[in-house]
């Protein structure tokens, strides 16, 4: 074996090692998910040299770089405050979601107009609209990290996959007997799974359009590696499947009421439920076992998610609170107290030290994620907000409301 290349991956914190084994060129991981500013470098790099034997005692300065530029990387955008820099006037009626690229350069919204729009992020352009579907344009994603291409789904049950450079459609996936109203790309980007009204989710192959198998569904998501999907169900359960073959590995039964989303956290083996029933849970990936039930809010959880290293849990609600976890305690950290509506969007900023939050008060907020204290309100739209995101490295958020228009924000 014989390294090539080191490369570095910011959020969450890792090296990359490309080497070269029987002739063949390989990528391998090192997650530094415990890196933090106060970190003692060259301990740290004694350690990771100890279990890998690809890097060698000549690399030793090489990998103190990396990790201190990783170490930078993580202390940025912590202050930064965000003012308005572009309102657009998005489409004629309504948008159903937003979503970015990977570097956060353009992203795409969906409409009741049955169109998406392409967008720079950094001049508020329109890039591109595509067209083609004959109802409401409800779910949309790029397949980050390449960006290259988007699959959108839609009230007329099928999903379309479009090339991000020309606009045009490569495929439409048809199947579906009921609206589309969740997609979502497996990391390697071979794959995308669709979830219906029609109580199935089904995985198309996007290199020649062909579907896989199906589950029942109405929220989706994939591991890291992409050999595992989970779907939430209307029936209050969740199923975690087996991405290559379609079978069911696990069912997580426990909550009583409907799921509002079911995630796994970086390294795969937690896996976050949220639901109607007021609580989170916390269930082993492996087993399927509960682990924890996360409770204190008064009304049903609309969104949940873990910050990139998974140790952090943050849920919205529609009691108008957000609260924060450890993932390890499984205690609440801290209270989000301030808006004044349903907060139905929540997110980690990449650095894990801030929280974006989206409500029905027609706001966004930034809040700190250790003390829980709101940092900035962002206002001036004039309907519900209900998409928000940060890009990847945390100095843009975008904001989509149903006042038809999307901002920027940096």
């Amino acid at each position: 074996m014989k390294l090539k290349s080191l490369l570095l991956r910011y959020y969450p914190p890792g090296i990359m090692l490309e080497y070269e084994k029987h002739g063949e060129l390989k990528t391998k991981s090192i997650d530094l998910l415990d890196l933090g500013p106060s970190t003692d470098v060259s301990a740290l790099v004694e350690e990771i040299q100890k279990a890998e034997p690809l890097l060698t005692a000549s690399r030793t300065e090489q990998v103190k770089l990396l990790i201190q530029r990783l170490q930078e990387k993580l202390g940025q955008h912590s202050n930064h405050t965000f003012y308005l820099f572009k309102v657009l006037k998005a489409h004629i009626l309504p948008l159903t979601n937003v979503a970015l690229n990977k570097s956060g350069s353009c992203f795409i919204t969906g409409s009741y107009d049955w169109t998406c729009k392409l967008w720079e992020t950094a001049s508020g352009e329109e890039l591109n609209t595509l067209e083609g579907h004959k109802n409401v344009v409800y779910a949309i994603a790029f397949n980050n990290p390449y960006g290259d291409k988007i699959a959108t789904g839609s009230f007329d049950k099928t999903c379309k996959l479009w090339s991000v450079e020309t606009g045009k459609c490569y495929h439409t996936f048809k199947g579906h007997t009921a609206e589309i109203v969740c997609l979502s790309f497996n990391p390697q980007s071979t794959l995308v799974a669709t979830g219906s009204m029609d109580t199935t989710a089904k995985l198309w192959d996007i290199q020649n359009g062909e579907e896989g198998h199906s589950a029942e569904i109405i929220s989706l998501s994939f591991n890291t590696s992409g050999d595992r999907i989970i779907t939430g169900s209307f029936d209050h359960t969740v199923v975690v499947w087996d991405a290559d073959t379609g079978r069911k590995v696990n069912i997580l039964i426990g909550h009583c009421a409907e799921i509002s989303g079911a995630l796994f956290n970086w390294d795969s083996s937690l896996i976050l439920t949220g639901s109607m029933d007021k609580t989170c849970m916390l269930w082993d990936a492996t087993n399927g076992k509960c682990v924890a039930t996360l409770t204190g809010h008064d009304d049903e959880i609309l969104d949940s998610c873990f910050d990139y290293t998974g140790k952090l849990i943050a849920t919205a609600s529609a009691d108008g609170t957000a609260r924060i976890f450890s993932a390890a305690t499984r205690k609440c950290i801290a209270k989000l107290e301030g808006h004044e509506g349903e907060i139905s969007k929540i997110s980690f900023n990449p650095q894990g030290n801030r929280l974006l939050t989206g409500s029905s008060d027609k706001t966004a907020r930034i809040w700190d994620a250790q003390t829980g204290q709101c940092l900035q309100v962002l206002e001036g739209h004039t309907g519900e907000i209900f998409s928000c995101a940060f890009n990847y490295t945390g100095n843009i958020v975008i904001t989509g409301s149903k006042d038809n228009t999307c901002r920027i924000w940096r």
